[in-house]
């Protein structure tokens, strides 16, 4: 069901400004959609996403679109979108992307995450998604999961992530040997036709007492199976080495976080440490075999959201994530390790605060950003 204008006029003189993000107000300024969407791609590269998630932009509205507030939320809801509306939002950051899985159709028929993305569509707000990249950076969701263990705890990623790009061009690096000059010209004249190679070195080398050449290239894995076919053609092929080329590690980016804390700390103060700074008033508790609450704890694994995948088989004394199943709880605990549970978007949600101070400064204080009010974990204790 569309908003129409006078409900539109009511639900924003009904809809309290209060919370953590600041009211409408007059507008900081204007952006356009695509201008916002390469800032916040420039913030959390999509290359930095696991390869399973959807993240960058997800639904834009027909250009020009211009974006004067921008709304943050974990989870779009049809609560949230009506919270957007209210508030004036040209563009929704949802945390968990609204759009995951490829669609056979789209009508208000299909389901209540359907109808939401029509409703944005046809109301032209603009949806995007940053998820598992926002997750990876130095200052992204982990690290601000991990800083609730305390000030002076220590971390590194769980799963480093790599640079986007090869240092060099060419994923591969092929090396050979040519003794005769003739062969080696003849060879060298067939290799720089082939695309994708680069980078092509000629050294003077000595093998069972001949002076020979040695030949290095970088290229692409397509490039490489040109390069073998022509060596093999050339009697070559004996003589030669592959090198897989690695992307460097970028420094504290990746999936979760290992803590060693500065000074060892109970199980119980440490589950006070994260239900204030979590703002929580419970978390779920699994004890490690043979622990208990005054068990001494010096590191901790951390991954915010669903922990199972990252968390999996790392050596720690805790274990603190969102959620995990039963039996991925039972083969922890029976490792000896304790768990921490917060619930999802518990683990999560918090951060929104420090991404809109992170956004006001990245966006130069163009765009009004503004957290959701509505915004919640869907379980509750009854």
């Amino acid at each position: 069901m569309l908003v129409r204008p006078c409900l539109l006029q009511r639900l924003r003189r009904r809809l309290p400004r209060v919370g953590p993000g600041p009211g409408p107000g007059p507008t900081r300024g204007v952006m356009e959609l695509r201008a916002v969407a390469a800032a916040l791609d420039a913030l959390a590269p999509p290359g930095l996403a696991e390869s399973w998630d959807n993240v960058g932009l997800l639904c834009e509205p027909s250009p020009p679109h211009a974006v004067r507030t921008l709304l943050l939320t974990t989870d779009l809801t049809e609560p949230v979108l009506d919270e957007a509306l209210a508030r004036g939002a040209e563009l929704v950051l949802a945390y968990h992307p609204p759009l995951f899985r490829p669609l056979r159709r789209l009508t208000p028929a299909t389901g209540w995450r359907d109808r939401l993305l029509l409703r944005a569509a046809e109301s032209r707000v603009g949806l995007y998604s940053p998820h598992t990249a926002l997750d990876a950076l130095p200052r992204g969701v982990n690290a601000w999961l991990a800083a609730a263990l305390g000030a002076s705890t220590s971390s590194v990623p769980i799963q480093p992530s790599t640079t986007l790009t090869y240092p060099t061009k060419g994923s591969h690096r092929v090396e050979f040997v040519v003794g005769q000059a003739e062969q080696l010209e003849a060879v060298l004249a067939k290799v720089q036709k082939i695309p994708e190679v680069s980078s092509i070195v000629t050294l003077p080398a000595r093998a069972e007492g001949e002076d020979q050449t040695r030949v290095s290239l970088n290229c692409t894995e397509k490039a490489m199976q040109d390069v073998m076919s022509l060596l093999s053609q050339n009697g070559l092929y004996h003589m030669t080495e592959i090198l897989l080329l690695q992307k460097p590690l970028l420094p504290q980016t990746g999936m979760g976080r290992l803590c060693k804390l500065s000074k060892p700390a109970s199980l119980s103060a440490l589950i006070e440490r994260i239900k204030n700074y979590l703002k929580l008033s419970y978390v779920r508790l699994a004890l490690g075999v043979g622990k208990t609450l005054e068990s001494q704890i010096r590191t901790v694994a951390v991954c915010a959201g669903s922990g199972r995948s990252v968390l999996q088989g790392v050596e720690a004394d805790l274990y603190l994530t969102g959620e995990m199943s039963h039996h991925e709880v039972l083969d922890v605990v029976g490792n000896g390790i304790s768990v921490i549970l917060c619930e999802h978007s518990n683990s999560e949600r918090g951060f929104l605060l420090e991404l809109q101070d992170m956004l006001v400064t990245h966006l130069e204080n163009k765009v009004n950003i503004i957290v959701s009010e509505i915004d919640r974990d869907p379980l509750q204790l009854a």
